[in-house]
């Protein structure tokens, strides 16, 4: 079974442009996330897919590996979906180019179903969240599954939504970290926007609507996965990487 990790990057993002380049400690962001993919040893490979050729500069730069991928695609799952198309891979991991601090064990958990024979084309983590600033966040996704671990439903709305108290209620974050069988990947590619997508605006969405099921595991890893989105979640994860290296 050969894996092939895809770390998508786009430099026009709407809420902050050019972030893959932005500097981490004398770092690009994009390298960051290179390095802490490489160190996965589930990868039998590991591309950049960009539209920008600065992005692709700076990862030959620092000795990585990068595809140019189309200016159209609304998602970093069609990128990586055009980025697959052109490999044989088996399994592709779909690398979020914004998480710095990923960890390498998470990209293990996605993995191993595959190799043990599950039978899932798509694979994904969660964590559990206990705050209730978490619960009413619609930037932190929440997920529910059945009891074998398949998804039933991701909103950014609280759910399951406990009408009474009870010792048994359990609220999980979605961590958007995939992997996907390639015909499973690039099948979910060629559909259309899907109407749940659309209003939750969670791609994750399209492939539950087609049938297509998506199992999910709960990580055992306990550090923060932070997205830069913002100039603020920037400096977070500077400070965060600075303390670590103390």
């Amino acid at each position: 079974m050969h894996v092939l990790g895809v770390i998508p990057a786009r430099y026009r993002s709407s809420r902050f442009a050019g972030k893959p380049l932005v500097d981490i400690l004398g770092k690009p962001m994009v390298q960051h996330v290179w390095e802490r993919a490489c160190a996965a040893a589930c990868l039998d490979e590991l591309i950049v897919a960009t539209d920008d050729e600065r992005i692709r500069d700076a990862v030959l730069s620092f000795g990585g590996r990068a595809v140019m991928t189309s200016s159209e695609h609304r998602s970093g799952t069609d990128r990586a979906a055009e980025a697959a198309g052109a490999t044989a891979a088996d399994v592709i991991v779909n690398i979020q180019g914004d998480e710095p601090m990923i960890e390498p064990a998470m990209i293990a958990e996605v993995v191993r179903p595959f190799r043990d024979g599950s039978g899932a084309c798509v694979v994904t983590l969660k964590k559990e969240v206990f705050h209730d600033s978490e619960f009413a966040d619609p930037g932190v996704v929440k997920v529910v599954t059945d009891l074998a671990g398949w998804a039933l439903y991701f909103s950014r709305s609280l759910i399951p939504y406990p009408r009474t108290q009870t010792h048994d209620f359990h609220v999980y974050e979605h961590v958007g970290l995939y992997a996907y069988s390639r015909e499973c990947l690039l099948r979910l590619a060629s559909l259309p926007v899907s109407t749940l997508e659309e209003i939750e605006s969670l791609e994750q969405l399209r492939a539950l609507e087609n049938g297509i099921r998506i199992l999910v595991v709960r990580t055992a890893c306990r550090t923060q996965a932070i997205s830069v989105d913002t100039p603020e979640d920037l400096e977070r994860v500077r400070s965060m990487l600075a303390e670590q290296r103390k």
